[in-house]
């Protein structure tokens, strides 16, 4: 099922997300439900309060290369361990803030700790693409977005863009 995904501003997009204590099948149905999201959208990343859900849980998957083989990745309780003292810099956009892109400055390298679908622990490096995307997913977590990264101003004027975009989509 594709879940509808929240536009800025929404409140619940500032919001601090709750551990998941218990994974349950539910649970994996909205994981599996936010790949299904983000694929369709189309996406590398998508964060649960995208969807309204204020849950530490995120999906990704970098591959965008026509023909690969995708790598969708499912994290619950996500969390940077380690990061590098190098920095790299990505144009960055989000599916809540549409047709809105921005260079953000992040660390190249991170290292991080999650549980997986089944369960499990994991722990894993990212670099380049993967490693930008996984902080800026686990920034939705903690009630940040990647336009938060910018002046003032400029957050403001993607603001008003992104209200009048909300406007004309209730009208319609």
């Amino acid at each position: 099922m594709i879940r509808p995904i929240l536009i800025h501003p929404d409140p619940r997009l500032k919001k601090l997300c709750a551990p998941v204590a218990d994974l349950d099948d539910e649970l994996r149905r909205l994981a599996d439900e936010m790949l299904e999201t983000m694929y369709d959208a189309p996406g590398i990343g998508l964060a649960a309060p995208q969807v309204g859900v204020l849950s530490r849980l995120i999906v990704l998957d970098c591959v965008k290369e026509e023909g690969a083989e995708p790598r969708p990745l499912i994290m619950f309780n996500p969390e940077v361990t380690a990061t590098s003292e190098e920095t790299s810099v990505y144009e960055e956009g989000c599916l809540s803030i549409p047709e809105q892109y921005a260079e953000i400055t992040r660390p190249a390298e991170v290292e991080v700790t999650w549980i997986d679908r089944d369960g499990r622990e994991r722990r894993a490096g990212f670099d380049g693409l993967w490693a930008t995307c996984v902080q800026h997913e686990i920034d939705h977590l903690n009630g940040r977005l990647f336009i938060d990264y910018l002046t003032p101003m400029r957050r403001q004027m993607i603001t008003r863009k992104m209200q009048k975009l909300k406007r004309e989509q209730a009208r319609a």
